[in-house]
């Protein structure tokens, strides 16, 4: 019981202050036991999948699982939510609807995994690996600063603010300076999503919804922007060189610092 009271209070906490992800971080011991250490094994993890249920799915709550390596593991459904995954590899790992919420992902190694429909809303991912992922469908109000994501596929994935939760602050995916090269972001709402100084070349953003969204800095060389909605979007000093579709996006001509734009 005492647990569980600890775990949800941990919860509140984490999801209070994610509006303010660098305060939270320069409050928190990134080398402490409790954020690299794993009170579980791999064997133990796959005994509890094994024993898992469509009804009752493996629930990881709170749990140390950082630096473990949980690669090819189907996780489709486990619940992470709080769980301290700093590290830890998931690579060619199925996590379909899996909750992540307020998990602590830094570094962790996502590399080809599937997330299709799974939630992320306040975890922690700085620098995190997820080229080649699948996040299709998925709910990602994550901060993935310096995070590499490429070729991966956010197609239909809701990465946009929660604007019905103010009073935590702006919700939405921090995608700073992060690798986004050859991203599918079809159908994505990116709406007021942080990509300053992102790379984005290649990527394709057909029907994708960039209202309000801080590009300032980023690269979007070669893009694809059939249908891809600009209003609001800050584009001061991005990189905006030879992209395709440019003259079917919507609201172009709404976008900010247009004039600052790099385009050649």
């Amino acid at each position: 019981m005492k647990r569980s009271i600890g775990t949800a209070a941990l919860s509140l906490a984490l999801v209070a202050m994610t509006a303010t992800a660098q305060d939270m971080m320069r409050h928190v011991d990134l080398s402490s036991p409790d954020m690299v250490s794993a009170e579980l094994t791999r064997g133990e993890v796959e005994a509890a999948l094994a024993a898992s249920t469509t009804a009752a799915p493996a629930d990881f709550t709170g749990k140390r699982l950082s630096g473990l390596d949980l690669s090819g593991l189907n996780l489709s459904g486990a619940i992470f939510r709080a769980a301290k995954l700093n590290k830890t590899r998931f690579a060619g790992a199925k996590l379909d609807r899996a909750i992540l919420d307020q998990a602590w992902l830094l570094e962790a190694d996502l590399t080809g995994a599937s997330l299709k429909g799974a939630k992320l809303f306040a975890s922690q991912m700085a620098r995190a690996r997820l080229d080649g992922a699948d996040l299709s469908g998925a709910r990602v109000a994550a901060d993935l600063t310096g995070a590499s994501l490429v070729g991966a596929s956010i197609t239909e994935a809701n990465l946009g603010a929660d604007m019905r939760n103010q009073s935590m602050g702006l919700m939405r995916a921090v995608l700073k300076s992060a690798n986004l090269e050859r991203l599918n972001a079809r159908g994505a709402d990116l709406s007021r999503v942080d990509l300053e100084f992102a790379v984005l070349k290649g990527g394709d953003l057909t029907g994708a919804s960039l209202k309000g969204a801080q590009l300032g800095g980023a690269d979007l060389t070669g893009i694809t922007v059939v249908d891809t909605d600009f209003e609001g979007a800050d584009l001061d000093t991005a990189r905006l060189i030879a992209p395709i579709g440019l003259d079917r996006a919507r609201n172009f001509d709404k976008v900010k610092n247009r004039d600052r734009l790099i385009r050649q």
